[in-house]
């Protein structure tokens, strides 16, 4: 049995459709639809930025407000922030040209570009000044639980996961599930065959799920567990006990829908890898300290990246078999 906590595609896809982009505010090379090329506007009037919550957040934007003011006085365009249920509906009004921006988890860029989705990344995220931009999944159980002490273990049991299209709470789990001789393959068919699969929607609800005993085990990102939810207050240190860790996944990028054109698509890769980090926001007066880190995974910033660094991912994609991986 599949639990779904989040909403369909269909759903968010028709949210993001009836939202402004470079498909109703500007054309195929950047300018904006009211304004003329030679007028020097290389944006459109509004750029839409969308983003997939790494936990159960209320409110998303809060987290993106430094960005979105620097993206507004950067580009000369109005930001309009779009929180999706799901990484599909994103692909989607991408491909629609509903939706200029996003923030992707790296398993999420890959079925992007499988699926038609024309972006240029703009950079990847890191949790400190000085980090390579990556990131583990870990498999977890609670701390009392003498039963489970490795992936093995997780056979027969009810497990948390993600969402089917998140890198660390789905496709890295389903590999390492795999090697364990768990499941055959990644697809959603023999992980049910083998347990009791449950989408609990955010990293923080699939955790919070194994420290309430709703799931007996299951997967959540590092820094999620280890840092965000014990400093909200979520988890207690040592609530959980990590019987699992993947290799080192690339990190979550930002990307653009390529219809932008070259010409901001290279300022907007300036913009990100130069301006987009704690000192910079802070300098620049769109927030202060701890208020600085962006995004819902509470970054420290973005680093330059390219499409190179994401093969580990598809390697994971041939190894699991994963549908999720097809386009």
């Amino acid at each position: 049995m599949h639990i779904r906590l989040a909403t369909t595609a269909a759903a968010v896809a028709l949210v993001l459709a009836g939202c402004g982009g470079s498909g109703s505010n500007g054309t195929a090379d950047g300018t904006s639809s009211s304004g003329a090329s030679g007028s020097g506007q290389i944006f459109p009037d509004t750029l839409t930025l969308a983003s997939v919550p790494a936990e159960n957040s209320t409110d998303l934007k809060a987290s993106y407000e430094p960005l979105i003011k620097l993206l507004e006085d950067e580009t000369g365009a109005e930001v309009e922030f779009i929180q999706a249920s799901d990484y599909a509906g994103v692909i989607e009004g991408i491909i629609a040209d509903n939706v200029d921006l996003a923030f992707f988890g790296p398993f999420a860029y890959v079925v992007a570009g499988l699926n038609g989705a024309d972006v240029a990344p703009l950079g990847a995220v890191v949790g400190e000044e000085g980090e390579d931009p990556g990131y583990q999944s870990y498999g977890l159980t609670r701390a009392d639980n003498d039963e489970i002490n490795s992936l093995a273990d997780f056979a027969g049991r009810t497990v948390c996961f993600v969402d089917p299209g998140s890198t660390s709470g789905f496709l890295y789990p389903s590999a390492g599930l795999i090697e364990a001789g768990v499941i055959e393959s990644g697809s959603e068919a023999d992980i049910s065959a083998a347990m009791t699969p449950v989408f609990a929607g955010g990293h923080d609800a699939s955790a919070l799920a194994i420290a309430n005993g709703d799931c007996e085990a299951g997967f959540a990102f590092d820094s999620m567990v280890e840092r965000t939810m014990i400093e909200k207050g979520d988890l207690e240190p040592g609530e959980l006990k990590t019987v699992w860790k993947s290799e080192t996944i690339a990190g979550s990028v930002f990307v653009a829908n390529r219809s932008l054109g070259t010409e901001a698509i290279d300022k907007l890769t300036e913009v990100f890898t130069g301006k987009v980090n704690m000192p910079a926001l802070e300098r620049a007066g769109y927030c202060a300290g701890e208020e600085c880190r962006i995004t819902d995974e509470r970054v420290w910033g973005v680093v330059a990246t390219d499409d190179s660094a994401y093969d580990g991912v598809r390697k994971v994609c041939e190894v699991t078999g994963s549908e999720k991986c097809k386009s």
